[in-house]
């Protein structure tokens, strides 16, 4: 009898106990967080603070997502990295952050080196790479970098695309004098003649226009493989605990993403990248000349943009930038994107791209393996 009413008592404890760990672990994932950690690879500028090129960019100067989360109460910090990519997974190591607005590439090197991250929504596709060199310097292509002092800001998403277009022409880092920089140094040391060239974005079209340095080549009319790709990820931490805000974080981006993907909006949407002052109306105008803000802005991880980061993934092992490959596919949480864009009617607003659009033309053969090539994480 007294066995017996020892497994009655064993059996209620378990059960009393069972049900409290339930209860706890119900109550910690609804529970709210007090604050919203949200990470940008490039610096601010200006007053009020802010950067530009993306949906990311437009929903920070609006105010979108703190608009989201105020009826919570719920805080949104945002913090502005200028060492780019890398940093910002310095940060995601040490657990600063819970959202971060990354290039492909630090992404993949971070999830390589085991962060624990997910993909919940792209920011800006197919951002256009320059080379810019001194006016009067002789390098009128990228075959004639051979043995030149070149900037390329390592360890960003430019990395990729720059060995790329290199191994298109039949160069590879080590064929350069590479110097690694980042994105305001780079830009004085050209205007200095200290470096021949310098890789980089949209701002070398400012550099151009104050007679400072020469466009030797843009990627507008090259193939997409030489453009470069961005996204918000979400800490796994994060995103398990706290499933709706994450949602609506991802709804507020969206959102966001929708607005500026109208060409109504278009003017607009370039005032707002310029107000930081580090680009003018008329550099963004000439950036997205003949390409629809909904291609350029659309939220989609769609077969144009996975193929992108499997590519990526594929391409940053072949150059040694990581020591081991990993599947794409269960990295991109297609999930919470899914659920705004249903919530918001948006299903078929933005154009799938098919993986098509992105294969190399036949004089820009896919990059062979560049030994010894290294980048920065």
């Amino acid at each position: 009898m007294n066995h017996a009413r020892r497994n009655i008592v064993t059996r209620s404890l378990k059960l009393i106990a069972g049900v409290a760990l339930a209860a706890t672990a119900a109550g910690a994932l609804a529970a709210a967080p007090a604050v919203i950690r949200v990470g940008v690879a490039t610096p601010a500028h200006g007053t009020p603070p802010g950067f530009g090129g993306s949906s990311i960019a437009i929903a920070h100067a609006t105010g979108a997502i703190e608009q989201e989360f105020k009826p919570d109460n719920i805080k949104v910090e945002w913090y502005f990295f200028k060492g780019a990519g890398p940093a910002v997974n310095e940060a995601l190591s040490n657990r600063q952050l819970d959202f971060a607005f990354q290039g492909d590439l630090p992404s993949i090197i971070g999830k390589a080196a085991g962060l624990k991250t997910r993909l919940v929504l792209a920011t800006g596709v197919r951002t256009n790479l320059y080379l810019a060199v001194p006016p009067d310097s002789p390098i009128r292509s990228v075959k004639d970098l051979r043995g030149k002092r070149v900037a390329i800001f390592k360890g960003t998403n430019a990395q990729l695309p720059i060995n790329r277009l290199l191994a298109a022409h039949g160069l590879s880092e080590r064929d350069l004098r590479v110097v690694n920089l980042d994105t305001a140094t780079a830009q004085a040391a050209l205007t200095t003649k200290d470096i021949d060239a310098v890789f980089g974005s949209y701002d070398l079209i400012k550099l151009r226009d104050k007679g400072v340095a020469r466009i030797a080549y843009t990627s507008k009319n090259d193939s997409a493989v030489f453009t470069r790709q961005s996204h918000m990820l979400v800490t796994d931490e994060f995103a398990a605990k706290y499933p709706d805000a994450t949602k609506r974080f991802v709804k507020a981006v969206v959102k966001t993403a929708r607005w500026s993907s109208d060409d109504a909006n278009r003017e607009e949407v370039f005032r707002l990248w310029a107000r930081p002052g580090t680009a003018k109306i008329e550099h963004w105008r000439e950036d997205y000349e003949g390409q629809p803000l909904r291609v350029r802005l659309s939220p989609l991880f769609d077969p144009f943009l996975t193929e992108r980061y499997r590519d990526a993934v594929e391409h940053a092992y072949q150059f040694r930038l990581i020591r081991r490959k990993f599947d794409v596919d269960p990295w991109i949480d297609r999930s919470f994107l899914n659920a705004a864009l249903k919530e918001l009617k948006l299903e078929g607003y933005w154009p799938a791209n098919p993986v098509g659009t992105v294969r190399s033309t036949s004089n820009h053969p896919a990059p062979a393996p560049v030994p010894g090539s290294s980048g920065r994480s």
